[in-house]
């Protein structure tokens, strides 16, 4: 059986106002290109479809469209948890029709065990999939006193009676897979990544995980990673695109996990291509360096971070004409070589003329002022002694 895990698609996720939309769809192509190329079997999406619990309407038109292609229209089984950033609610208001099209959503917290069985491969799966269970949506209270460090052990105690009884259910002629979208300690995050744990109390142990899952496919952190110190293997798929600038330099994934009744699975990372990268830009070398890069066409379709050096103020002009040069700066900041002090100092040796030509001249890049601003500056000196 082979099985396609993804997560944290952020349908609706903007960057700084900007859509991703259309990279979004890009990456969908890709992805149904990946399991009708790599014949996959199963796609578990590990939660956190959406950015919202109240996407907007491409967004979810988006979403509904995903499926029914990466079901092949109900050919291939996909099944969808709920992450932090749905709506529990919304995201299996549609799962009547979509069981009808081999498509599972869910939105709660559940020890149900999801059997399906898989003609492709002629194997059974067995899938405990748990969306994210908050305190809010386990619709329990885990420690009525506000101790971190109790709720921490009382949340880890919860989630692990739950997989537990998943565990029961998990059979030796079928494949057995867990699922959920969680942080589990000692994994690395990333800024675009809203956290789903309080202090760190919402936080799951490895231990935790059911005994006998040959694979935990998990959802919430956006950077592809192993989990650290699991039994079986047990890993974050990571997001599609890249949605802070945290991530710049990270490559995006899909897992693809080649698995029989029995066996330990043979685990594999799928590159994606699709989406404008994230890339941070470093000008040493001011103004003419930037412009230097635009007209190289350096990282020509990214997202870019921008800190460049400069010895005074961007004006409004030299801003905007880099963004009209190129519509994918996202953020322009200007790192100050001389950064001076503002003081009150007593000169009793230095003209209060001379003082203020030198601020000018600083102010200005170089400016001198005229004998009439001077005087105007004296002018007001003067009315601010007799007040």
């Amino acid at each position: 059986m082979r099985i396609l895990h993804t997560a944290d698609w952020h349908l609706g996720k903007t960057l700084e106002g900007r859509s991703r939309l259309l990279e979004q769809e890009a990456v969908i192509d890709e992805m149904v290109e990946i399991v009708q190329k790599e014949n996959i079997d199963v796609v578990l999406l590990a939660g956190d479809a959406f950015d919202t619990v109240n996407p907007p309407a491409d967004a979810e038109k988006l979403f509904y469209e995903a499926l029914s292609r990466l079901s092949d229209y109900g050919k291939r089984h996909v099944v969808v948890i709920a992450g932090n950033h749905d709506h529990p609610g919304r995201l299996s208001a549609a799962a009547p029709i979509a069981n009808m099209h081999a498509i599972t959503l869910l939105g709660f917290p559940t020890d149900r065990v999801q059997q399906i069985y898989v003609p492709s491969s002629d194997e059974t799966l067995m899938v405990g999939a748990l969306p994210y269970p908050s305190e809010a949506r386990l619709n329990e209270l885990l420690a009525e006193e506000c101790d971190e460090a109790l709720l921490r052990a009382r949340y880890d105690e919860r989630i692990r009676a739950i997989f537990a009884k998943m565990n029961e259910s998990f059979r030796e002629d079928a494949v057995n897979i867990a699922m959920s979208h969680l942080y589990v300690a000692g994994g690395a995050t990333c800024d675009s990544e809203r956290p789903i744990e309080l202090g760190g109390a919402y936080t799951v142990s490895p231990a935790s995980f059911p005994a006998q899952a040959q694979y935990v496919a998990l959802g919430h952190l956006h950077r592809p990673q192993d989990v650290k110190h699991a039994v079986m293997p047990a890993r974050y798929s990571g997001s599609p695109l890249a949605y802070s600038f945290s991530e710049a330099g990270y490559s995006k994934s899909v897992t693809i996990i080649d698995v029989q009744p029995r066996c330990t699975p043979i685990i594999s990372e799928y590159l994606l291509s699709k989406g404008r990268p994230l890339v941070r830009w470093k000008a040493t070398e001011g103004l003419a360096q930037v412009y230097r890069w635009i007209e190289e066409g350096r990282d020509r379709g990214a997202w870019i971070d921008l800190e460049i050096d400069v010895e005074q103020s961007l004006t409004l002009e030299e801003t905007h004409r880099l963004r009209k040069l190129y519509d994918g700066f996202v953020h322009i900041r200007p790192n100050y070589l001389k950064k001076e002090e503002v003081t009150r100092e007593v000169h009793t040796d230095v003209p209060i003329e001379t003082l203020f030509t030198r601020f000018y001249e600083r102010q200005t890049g170089g400016g001198k002022p005229s004998e009439e601003i001077v005087q105007l500056f004296l002018q007001l000196v003067a009315e601010e002694d007799e007040q």
